[in-house]
């Protein structure tokens, strides 16, 4: 007895987060800010910040294959390797398909890294905020359940994750793209100029800006981007915002962060008793032996299908369907931003003109300006979407000669391009879910996922629009030989997941409150993209660390009032 009590007392924190990525680092930064003693169990191994980045600064020739996958790579990573950043410089960074499988009832590109850092290792950095054109969709068209808050409500948080992270970017002063705390812009290049200035004179509804992106573009906490544009490879720099390099390094500095990699979390322990979680069971991913850790608050930020997965698998007298899962909402209403479409084209001119600012790590982007008001309305189609892409010079198409006259033939740019590439909503829809599938283990002897998500007639309908629109803004422009794409990659491809454990005003019909509390349970917190009730079609990250700061600050508030 004794020797469980010792055992129980040196497994007790304030404060647990499960998970490491984007909000899971927040989450910590702010609790142990706060002054909580703080556990942050991550399911895969331990990435340090900088000495861990083995690729960071090699050339292509210094790679086998220069940073081509190979057939065995592809037959081991088919999912993985489908994603943009994946290459022989970033393999280490993405789940192993075959060690780590799930079940595809309608096509589902898992896209992941259980890694410390997460997915903030290999994001693409593009921070957009919401509107209340956002926030209030649902309640408007009567998709989804109303989202328990809006714009001012977030604001504030915006304005302290921004300023503390550091985001590039031009104020526009538009109603659907709020402006945020912005250090100095990227530049265009010319030809984006040009573009820009063209959007002015022949569109009154819509802008080209430059990506507002989670790069420090002048020294700012003794960080800054060096336009190297090898992101997903680690910075060594701490140019950009991740956890490894930014906000775990914030909540190490306070003494009160406990770090465990390979801790696999099975479930949350509920105590009936106190109508509370008591703590998390955790399986160690190297021992295969179990241990229960306890905490006053326990936030959830293991990805939206990870939390998900430990919801469901969280079965108690109190919660037999799944922890804090008497709306029957766990698991379903799954979301990705659709995209993989647009256009591109080239343009004849400006070939005096190149750049020298190096790899500018961000492109362009055009805000949404479908169904924002009464003169943007569409009949065909609800919500939006919004385009990233830009311009550059590739080399010309054929190389002459050998030796030193091909050497030359090298460094002669070619015609200029540009395209733009849509991301668009998904609505969110009960029947797009996850379920645990029981019969199907994984390496740890754990059920799988069965994931039955697609995209539905509004999303194909805004496709049609999203290629034509494309065109006719490249057409504005004066490109020519325009080619115009529509790839059509399943659900998750877009590695923007949501929903899953929703928010909401009715207990009846979400699982988590207006500050990311699980209704039946106050001291559980999910504010990773779990907890999201639409999906706007910006790139949700920086709403999620909103979130989570906001949360934080609630959690603390209310721990110490003794409500939870």
């Amino acid at each position: 007895m004794n020797l469980n009590i010792r055992a129980t007392k040196e497994n007790t924190y304030d404060a647990i987060v499960v998970g490491s990525g984007i909000s899971g680092g927040w989450a910590a930064k702010e609790l142990c800010e706060k002054g909580l003693k703080t556990i942050v169990l991550e399911r895969g191994n331990n990435i340090e910040h900088i000495k861990d980045y083995t690729t960071a600064t090699k050339a292509p020739w210094e790679f086998p294959h220069r940073l081509n996958n190979t057939l065995e790579v592809c037959d081991d990573y088919p999912i993985q390797s489908q994603c943009y950043a994946f290459d022989e410089a970033t393999q280490q960074f993405w789940v192993n398909d075959k060690e780590n499988p799930y079940n595809q009832v309608k096509p589902f590109n898992w896209l992941r890294g259980y890694h410390v850092g997460g997915r903030s290792l290999m994001w693409g950095r593009q921070v957009y905020r919401w509107s209340d054109i956002d926030f209030s969709a649902n309640a408007k068209d009567g998709y989804g359940v109303d989202w328990p808050i809006r714009y001012k409500d977030i604001e504030p948080w915006y304005d302290y994750v921004e300023t503390f992270i550091g985001i590039s970017g031009q104020a526009e002063g538009l109603p659907q793209l709020p402006d945020g705390k912005f250090l100095k812009a990227m530049e265009l290049n010319c030809l984006e100029k040009h573009a820009r200035e063209q959007f002015k004179k022949k569109f009154n509804d819509r802008i080209l800006t430059i990506g507002r992106a989670a790069h420090a573009t002048e020294m700012h906490n003794g960080r800054q981007c060096q336009y190297r544009n090898l992101c997903a490879r680690g910075c060594p720099f701490t140019g950009y915002f991740s956890s490894n390099g930014v906000s775990l390094p914030a909540a190490a500095k306070t003494g009160n962060l406990t770090l465990r990699p390979d801790s696999i979390v099975l479930e949350v322990i509920y105590d009936e008793p106190s109508k509370k979680a008591a703590g998390v069971k955790v399986l160690d991913a190297q021992t295969m032996q179990t241990t229960e850790y306890y905490a006053s608050v326990i936030f959830l930020n293991a990805s939206t299908l990870g939390t998900a997965s430990i919801l469901l698998n969280s079965v108690s007298n109190r919660f037999p369907n799944g922890f804090g899962n008497d709306s029957e909402q766990v698991g379903h209403n799954l979301m990705d931003h659709h995209y993989g479409l647009g256009a591109g084209g080239e343009f004849d001119g400006f070939e005096d003109q190149y750049y020298s600012a190096g790899r500018r790590p961000s492109g362009i982007y055009i805000p949404r300006f479908r169904n924002i008001s009464e003169s943007t309305k569409r009949s065909d189609y609800v919500r939006g979407f919004g385009y990233q892409g830009g311009a550059g010079r590739d080399r010309p198409g054929m190389l002459d000669g050998v030796g030193a006259d091909l050497k030359k033939s090298l460094t002669e740019p070619g015609k200029w391009s540009m395209g733009f590439w849509a991301w668009g909503e998904h609505l969110p829809y009960y029947e797009n879910k996850v379920t645990l599938n029981k019969d199907k283990k994984d390496k740890y002897g754990l059920p799988t996922l069965d994931i039955d998500c697609e995209f539905k007639a509004n999303e194909l309908a805004m496709r049609k629009d999203m290629v034509a629109s494309a065109v006719e803004m490249l057409e504005a422009v004066g490109m020519k030989n325009i080619m115009s794409a529509d790839e059509m990659p399943p659900p998750g491809h877009c590695i923007h997941e949501m929903g899953t454990a929703r928010m909401g005003r009715d207990p009846k019909t979400s699982v988590l409150n207006g500050y990311n509390q699980v209704h039946a349970a106050k001291n559980v917190f999910i504010t990773d993209g779990a907890c999201m009730a639409s999906s706007a079609c910006q790139n949700p990250s920086i709403t999620y660390m909103a979130l989570t700061a906001r949360a934080c600050d609630w959690a603390v508030k209310e721990l110490k009032k003794g409500n939870i």
